[in-house]
């Protein structure tokens, strides 16, 4: 029996008022892929991304993490329903999210930032969650910045730190929004090399970016998103070197 995708999403439409940020979106994303959203600024990138894990609660559609339910279900009267709070909180940790802005929680430090949601979340013993925490900030060259505060790293830094604090929670799905665009130039690459690694590893991602190319490097497809909907879609070469849309071709032209 094929496996069902680790993210499949159907009909999924979100609005803010009278603005439409994501209209009506299909996609389907396979184990081991890399998908990678490019677009330009308020095209429904982001708030898509919110959407798949209910940071944002969608107006219409359905999100399935490895086939199951998340957010909202299939009713036995027909139509859906929204999951219950518990039923969220459980499905939640398969999806880990790293943010534009790190949004590291302040008052920890990097170690207790890694090994807090393992303990509160999954239960996981605390002497064996901060053992995890400090393999993974060691792996991201932060072993020794473990008991630092967020106030006292930098922004590649955090960001490494935010990306262990997710991997922390063992996810089917890791999620990039836009990872490197409140860092400095000059720590964009680690932060790049750093997911590049996880990709070659085998993890299922889907990356919001403006960083070309990375995603003609590691991306399986590139999404393009206009409009809070999917523009065109295909192989990095093809989409990137052939597009076939005028208006593909104008927001490329931006990185040339």
């Amino acid at each position: 029996m094929t496996a069902p995708p680790v993210l499949s999403v159907r009909g999924l439409r979100k609005s803010f008022g009278a603005m439409t940020a994501v209209a009506g979106v299909d996609l389907d994303v396979e184990a081991g892929e890399i998908v990678c959203i490019i677009g330009p600024s308020g095209c429904g990138k982001s708030t898509f991304l919110r959407c798949i894990n209910y940071l944002e609660r969608p107006d219409e559609g359905t999100v399935r993490i490895a086939g199951d339910y998340i957010g909202r279900e299939p009713a036995a009267a027909g139509g859906t329903r929204l999951q219950s709070a518990r039923q969220l909180d459980r499905m939640r940790p398969r999806v880990g999210l790293v943010f534009q802005q790190f949004h590291l929680w302040p008052h920890l430090s990097a170690l207790e930032n890694v090994a807090r949601a393992p303990i509160r979340l999954r239960g996981v013993d605390r002497s064996e969650a901060e053992a995890q925490a400090r393999a993974l900030l060691a792996r991201f060259g932060l072993a020794a910045k473990a008991g630092r505060m967020p106030a006292d790293l930098s922004g590649g830094e955090k960001q490494r730190v935010a990306i262990a604090r997710a991997l922390a929670m063992k996810p089917e799905l890791m999620l990039f929004d836009e990872p490197t665009s409140a860092l400095d130039p000059e720590v964009v690459g680690d932060v790049l090399r750093l997911m590049k690694e996880l990709a070659e590893e085998g993890m299922t991602m889907v990356v919001v970016t403006h960083e070309l190319g990375f995603a003609r490097k590691v991306a399986d497809r590139i999404v393009f998103f206009d409009a809070g909907r999917i523009a065109e879609m295909g192989p990095p070469d093809e989409l990137i070197d052939r597009p076939r849309s005028e208006r593909l071709r104008l927001f490329l032209s931006h990185f040339q």
